[in-house]
């Protein structure tokens, strides 16, 4: 076949792809189309095989056909769609819309679950009293220990395995710096709730690096052991919305004295041992304890006046004891299956 021959052919396929596209009305269609003329397998491709038998004084002009109808054909791709974008922009606009049909619904969000418990806690203590105090998550060495009879030395520093920015700026492991920020600007009678992120290396199943804490104060004179029984037996028994027993075990903890961990009937068996309470009818929700002196003496408040008491538990431990749930991760993991449960 000649090169004029060649040429021929190609302008044909330029009008017969055309031809071709012209009553096609949908992209997919067209970019079909241009794959039979442009493809590897393409009309031009079997065009172009023929190009190696010229000689080679006529390949330029045979070249410089291809690409003149590989452009052709890119060309009415492009027209074609463009026709298509308009007609059917215009159709939308011509399209009738009653405005007085109601909308699309919208899925309503809700509270995230501890964000339901924490607001829960506040509202059961505000009913005796207590009132919200704040303070900051990166805190001082002073306010976080020292300040709460715990000095640089003590092993109950162990206890909180604490991330520290610096020698003296912590990731609070606790939120008991602001129990001591609020005794050292207001003056007693003290009755507040310190919910808040506290943060401490630990991680299991049960135990996140950040968890959610919720702490007590309360300072007056004449408060007694039984006062701070009387409020977690309150808190417990509105939580759980059931008559639960709650009893307090002698426990260490350096900023009360005495100090007491603090136990509750088991809410799913009620006392008679399941796999939740492991069988002993009871299960452990926080610390708690009468305020040791010496945390009056670094906050200038007269202990021999005033007596406090102080309490704390994580709000993950009383949502996971409430619905029954078994690990922590799942809190913070995002899975709306579990969120949408709540």
């Amino acid at each position: 076949m000649s090169a004029n021959e060649l040429i021929a052919n190609l302008d044909k396929l330029g009008d017969e792809f055309l031809s071709v596209i012209q009553p096609l009305s949908d992209e997919q269609a067209i970019r079909a189309a241009q794959a039979q003329f442009l493809g590897k397998k393409g009309k031009v491709s079997e065009v172009m095989k023929e190009l190696s038998k010229l000689p080679p004084a006529d390949r330029p002009l045979v070249g410089a056909a291809v690409n003149k109808v590989k452009q052709t054909i890119e060309e009415q791709v492009c027209r074609r769609l463009g026709e298509l974008t308009a007609l059917a922009a215009k159709a939308d606009l011509a399209r009738v819309v009653d405005v007085t049909l109601p909308a699309r619904p919208v899925p309503q969000g809700h509270l995230h679950l501890l964000t339901q418990v924490r607001l829960e806690a506040v509202q059961i203590f505000s009913e005796l009293g207590f009132v919200v105090a704040d303070g900051p998550q990166i805190e001082t060495d002073w306010h976080t220990f020292e300040a709460l009879a715990i000095p640089k030395d003590h092993p109950a520093r162990d206890m909180q395995d604490t991330f520290y920015l610096s020698e003296e700026i912590v990731l609070r492991t606790h939120t008991s710096p602001v129990q001591v920020r609020t005794m050292l600007t207001q003056a007693p009678p003290i009755r507040i709730v310190a919910p808040g992120h506290v943060y401490r290396r630990d991680d299991d199943p049960t135990h996140s690096p950040m968890f959610t804490q919720i702490e007590g104060l309360a300072v007056d004179e004449g408060l007694s052991f039984a006062d701070l029984k009387g409020v977690l037996i309150h808190f417990v028994s509105r939580f759980f919305q059931k008559e639960l027993t709650v009893r307090l075990r002698p426990s260490y903890f350096p900023f009360v004295e005495p100090g007491a961990e603090v136990d509750m009937q088991c809410s799913f068996c009620g006392g008679s041992g399941c796999r939740l309470c492991k069988g002993t009818g009871w299960v452990e929700i926080g610390g708690a304890g009468v305020v040791d002196p010496d945390v009056f003496a670094h906050c200038k408040i007269d202990s021999e006046k005033y007596t406090g008491f102080a309490f704390g538990m994580g709000l993950e431990r009383m949502a996971m004891l409430r619905h029954g749930v078994n690990d922590i991760k799942f809190y913070y993991e995002g899975d709306v299956r579990f969120l949408e449960q709540f």
